[in-house]
């Protein structure tokens, strides 16, 4: 019997076009793990890692990720590999054959990072063995997704003060729109800056990032402005005509009469994907279902499907791993 061969490598530029566009028809395709992504990446000089996996020569899975961290001394301490949406396997893959694909990943960055984790954004739980398998723990985690297909049924599926509020922001003449120009997402920029130190609380990439996003088209800027000023946005990539997902939104919520931004900004990505035959809207997690956590709360009145396709994480530094842990906690309940 001759074995069947494997081969792994660690080059997205081995996947051809054809092979591209067949595992990207997988179940499990994302955003994050598409040529477009990977090359953002690459261009906001953010360190990144691929992984093919091919079987007597024909692509059965591939994963790709980024390597996060914080600048200066603090690199040491929270230096983590981010796979996001999670890996694409085709139908043809094979718990050992997947197995090893995993080893050799852990292998190239347990000396690299503290944890390596992914994030799922579909369903994976037919493939949990394979993560348990090679030592990823699984962690509940919540998301929400939107059908997107049909207007009426968006409208009615939203919760009546959200949808009221749209109305009212509308009506004030708060107007949707794409960025036109760098200044525009310079200003929904500061706005993001703003609400990640006084509440989310977390690092958020700089300004260079979201510029390079948005001159290489990586994914929709849906702005509110109002009154000639940029008061909120939406950060919006899309798979293609599949899914459009919100990555950064926000908004000067309370800061007007009747606008409300943060709201509109979610409902533009909601209308973008009506308008353009995109049939989900990935609302990019909603917390662990064991916390209270607000945005799960704001997230909820859209009228999305909750869903827990939660996250696998391998530990490899446990004790820096802890006290990073402890770390966030302090910060996020600082004022």
């Amino acid at each position: 019997m001759i074995k069947e061969r494997i081969q792994i490598e660690t080059d997205y530029n081995t996947v051809s076009d054809s092979e591209w566009i067949r595992m990207l028809q997988a179940r499990t395709s994302n955003y994050f793990q598409t040529p477009g992504a990977i090359q953002f990446f690459k261009a906001a000089n953010i360190e990144t890692f691929t992984y093919t996996l091919r079987k007597m020569d024909r692509l059965v899975a591939l994963l790709s990720g980024i390597i996060q961290k914080e600048k200066g001394i603090k690199s040491n301490f929270t230096s983590r590999a981010i796979i996001y949406g999670g890996p694409i396997f085709s139908e043809e893959i094979e718990e050992n054959d997947a197995v090893e694909m995993f080893l050799q990943l852990i292998a190239a960055l347990k000396n690299k990072v503290i944890y390596i984790e992914f994030r799922n954004l579909n369903d994976y739980r037919p493939y949990h063995h394979i993560f348990k398998k090679t030592g990823f723990t699984y962690h509940s985690h919540l998301n929400f997704h939107l059908n997107c297909t049909d207007e009426i049924l968006m409208r009615k599926r939203m919760s009546k003060s959200k949808l009221r509020q749209v109305k009212k922001s509308i009506a004030a003449g708060a107007e949707i729109m794409e960025a036109q120009n760098i200044e525009q997402i310079a200003s929904y920029y500061a706005i993001l800056q703003n609400l990640y130190r006084t509440k989310v609380k977390t690092p958020l990439p700089g300004f260079d990032f979201f510029e390079k996003l948005w001159l290489r088209k990586a994914a929709k800027f849906l702005l509110i402005q109002y009154q000639g000023e940029v008061v909120g946005g939406i950060v919006a990539p899309i798979l293609d005509r599949k899914v459009i997902y919100e990555w950064f939104v926000c908004g000067k919520d309370g800061a007007f009469k009747n606008v409300y931004p943060s709201i509109l900004a979610t409902w533009a990505a909601m209308d973008y994907a009506n308008k353009n035959n995109i049939p989900r809207f990935d609302f990019m997690g909603a917390g662990k279902p064991d916390e209270s956590y607000g945005v799960r709360e704001f997230k909820s009145k859209f009228g999305g499907e909750l869903v827990e396709y939660g996250r696998y994480t391998y530990v490899a530094k446990p004790i820096l791993f802890e006290i990073g842990k402890k770390a966030v906690q302090i910060l996020k309940k600082s004022t």
